[in-house]
């Protein structure tokens, strides 16, 4: 029972208490109103938020008396779009609501609507957001984008959402409204993740998970989420856990509710402070241990780096756009079975490949990790010792997918990533892949535009012309753009 004032009910936590048996909370809330009011709207959102059983109100007149109940339940997803069911008004002593019949039908409806799938990391369903002011066509493009990832990890896209605002909510980002209204869509979707393609700060994902009592992640927490399946070698898996825990760092908090009274200052230091604190620098000195393997794995690098200099066996990089088809052309032309597959961050780990050229010259031939807008810094820092493998490229093929309709704003993400590395000094070949999955009259047009090569990273036979400018680009002392791009420059 709980007492509470003539305008509010202040209702505990109830994140511990078990749930239903499908998606409800297995509780029934019944409260009075004073003044005669009957089911109000933050009723209906207490009902959401809380997933609720039922919500029944006994409204109050002015002498104090009750005469009805007004009961209201959630709705699994329905053809009209509803959330929720107010029940008719019905005399107190004469209901003749059968409540555990009404919610054992409304758990095993909820069970038809959303059968048991075979899903990998344990059936993680997710409801994609972007709450952003740009125009709803650059929204849809990066949603897209999103998309792509979320399945790369392996989670099942329920639902895409987009709001548009002119000034963002700064703790929910959008507005309570709105949240409200997609908690339930996650309730009746039966979501469990929330991913925002816009970065959130700590006190947003604590803000929107104690809002709507779902998980909560955003963009780069979705990249390194790939990244940690796709690590495969030490190297790799060392580079993202120190990137896992630079961007955790920063968001480590109390979550003890009986110590988040125990803040810093004068009597109110104790065991909650402590063990934050050891957290921070246990996480302080795992990192440190992180960055001094890293650096012996530069210096392995780096002599690995003077033994073929010595030889004089020139390095071709291969960058790109993620899921361009670097990998896949790497297998083609070396004829490798190195993990190419149609889906973000498919390749990792840095590889290496000699290959022949026509006229009889030997090179190294290299695959790196995928670029991706909004790549996170902490990870592009993390990743600098394998990107460090470019420095010593003497050329680069940047693959790009021309099927794609914005391989443009692509090529302009390399652009600023390879500026931001300090690699754009290097020659650079542009390469056009997947010409298979685009009309012959628009990719030549786009290929004399921008002065690449048209390919097809699965046919053998299409990279000739390819392997030919390798070599021409290979024989020029200058290290710098090709003749074409001076041109553009």
């Amino acid at each position: 029972m709980i007492v509470g004032s003539d305008h509010s009910l202040l209702i505990p936590d109830l994140s511990d208490h078990r749930g239903g048996k499908g998606r409800l909370r297995g509780l029934r809330l019944v409260h009075t109103h004073f003044k005669e009011e009957p089911l109000n709207e933050e009723d209906k959102m207490d009902l959401a938020l809380l997933r609720l059983d039922l919500i029944t109100v006994i409204p109050l007149d002015k002498s104090g008396q009750a005469h009805r109940l007004h009961t209201a339940h959630l709705l699994p997803e329905n053809p009209g779009g509803q959330e929720w069911r107010v029940l008719e008004p019905e005399q107190i002593g004469l209901s003749q609501v059968d409540v555990q019949g009404l919610v054992r039908s409304l758990e095993e409806e909820w069970g038809r609507k959303l059968p048991v799938r075979k899903i990998r990391r344990g059936g993680e369903r997710a409801i994609l957001i972007s709450v952003t002011s740009q125009p709803k066509s650059a929204a849809l493009e990066s949603l897209a984008e999103l998309r792509e990832l979320a399945v790369s990890a392996g989670l099942e896209v329920l639902e895409t959402v987009i709001q548009s605002r002119k000034e963002i909510n700064p703790k929910f980002l959008m507005s309570r409204d709105r949240l409200t209204s997609l908690s339930i869509r996650a309730l009746q979707l039966g979501a469990g993740l929330l991913i925002f393609d816009q970065e959130l700060n700590p006190s947003q994902v604590r803000s929107l998970t104690e809002f709507s009592d779902l998980k909560v992640v955003d963009r780069t927490q979705l990249i390194l989420d790939i990244f940690a399946q796709r690590a495969r070698t030490r190297e790799g898996k060392i580079q993202v856990e120190m990137a896992q825990l630079k961007y955790i760092l920063p968001r480590l908090v109390g979550r003890d509710d009986s110590l988040s009274r125990l803040a810093g200052g004068i009597g109110g230091r104790g065991p909650g402070e402590t063990r934050l604190e050891i957290d921070r620098r246990r996480v302080r000195e795992r990192i440190h241990r992180l960055q001094r393997d890293l650096e012996a794995i530069r210096s392995q690098r780096r002599q690995r780096r003077v033994k073929r200099e010595r030889k004089g066996v020139p390095v071709v990089s291969i960058v790109g756009y993620t899921n361009a088809g670097k990998s896949t052309l790497l297998n083609t032309l070396t004829r490798s079975r190195l993990t190419a597959e149609d889906r973000y961050f498919a390749t990792l780990d840095p590889t290496s490949r000699r290959l022949r050229l026509p006229r009889d010259r030997e090179i190294i031939i290299t695959d790196t990790v995928g670029f991706i807008k909004n790549l996170p810094k902490d990870l592009l820092a993390a990743f600098q010792a394998t990107l460090e493998e470019l420095e010593e490229a003497d050329l680069l093929l940047e693959v790009v997918d021309i099927s794609n309709p914005g391989f443009e704003a692509q090529m302009e993400v390399v652009d600023n990533l390879l500026t931001q590395l300090e690699l754009s000094r290097i020659p650079r070949l542009r390469v056009f892949n997947k010409v298979d999955l685009a009309s012959a009259e628009y990719a030549a047009r786009q290929a004399e535009r921008y002065q690449a090569v048209l390919i097809s990273a699965r046919e053998a036979a299409s990279l000739g012309p390819l392997l030919e400018r390798i070599e021409e680009g290979l024989g020029r002392e200058k290290k710098g753009v090709f003749p074409e791009e001076e041109q553009q420059q």
